[in-house]
């Protein structure tokens, strides 16, 4: 694995994105890697996936805009939405719990990424934010549908709407973000801290609860719209003034 670590240990598999002098960013090589270690994951006894970032500054910076740039056409940008895509899909539907980590900030397809998950961890003050809009396109991972099934509208309309970083505390008061960890205290310790209740079940048990919750979804509808956002983003990501954004933010 060139661009994730994994590891697993007490009941934890961890997955951790390993691009930080990018701060993270996905690329082609990031997404096969990591539907490779979900499928070995889910194969597993591990009772609880956990994802994190390298480094300090960031879990994930989203897309990297530095290779994506180069995707100019509707039908160019789909193929790469698309295919991360039904990455997210699979962690948002995946039969074990999910948990991110995050270490650092997550913004714009690293905030879809978190979204995708079933609990959000973070230390006081990381900040996270749907940037998308800055760039004159929308989420395009199936994030913006994802965010709806665990926010009231209203909170998720001015997450994706405003195109702000909020801080972790805005989020846990939201419900968003479910434990915040002090400045002073061990990042993974906290997450264990939290995790210990969870980690005393069987792995059987999880899985069962899981498998409810995901029950309640008509999974047609929730991959259709999941489809139609993907889309969505597809036609704005062709238009001039997104390819403008994008110059200005790598000029920067």
């Amino acid at each position: 694995m060139n661009t994730l670590e994994w590891k697993q240990e007490d009941g934890i598999s961890w997955i951790a994105l390993s691009r930080p002098e990018l701060r993270n960013a996905v690329n082609y090589e990031m997404m096969d890697e990591l539907d490779e270690i979900l499928h070995k994951i889910e194969a597993t006894d591990d009772k609880i996936v956990v994802m994190t970032g390298s480094g300090n500054r960031a879990f994930c910076s989203g897309g990297d805009l530095s290779l994506f740039h180069s995707l100019y056409t509707e039908a160019e940008a789909y193929g790469m939405l698309s295919k991360m895509g039904q990455i997210l899909k699979r962690i948002f539907l995946f039969p074990k719990p999910t948990v991110a980590l995050l270490n650092g900030a997550a913004v714009g397809g690293g905030c879809e990424l978190i979204t995708a998950c079933d609990f959000r961890i973070a230390r006081r003050n990381t900040k996270f934010g749907f940037v998308q809009g800055s760039l004159e396109i929308t989420t395009g991972w199936g994030g913006g549908t994802m965010l709806f099934e665990r926010l009231k509208p209203h909170d998720a309309m001015t997450y994706l709407m405003t195109s702000q970083l909020f801080a972790a505390e805005k989020g846990f008061e939201d419900g968003f973000i479910h434990q915040l960890i002090n400045d002073d205290e061990n990042l993974e310790d906290g997450l264990r801290q939290f995790l210990n209740p969870y980690l005393k079940q069987s792995a059987n048990v999880l899985s069962a609860y899981k498998k409810i919750w995901l029950n309640k979804f008509d999974l047609a509808t929730f991959e259709e719209n999941v489809e139609k956002e993907i889309r969505n983003c597809s036609k704005l990501w062709e238009k001039e003034e997104h390819h403008a954004a994008v110059r200005r933010f790598l000029n920067k």
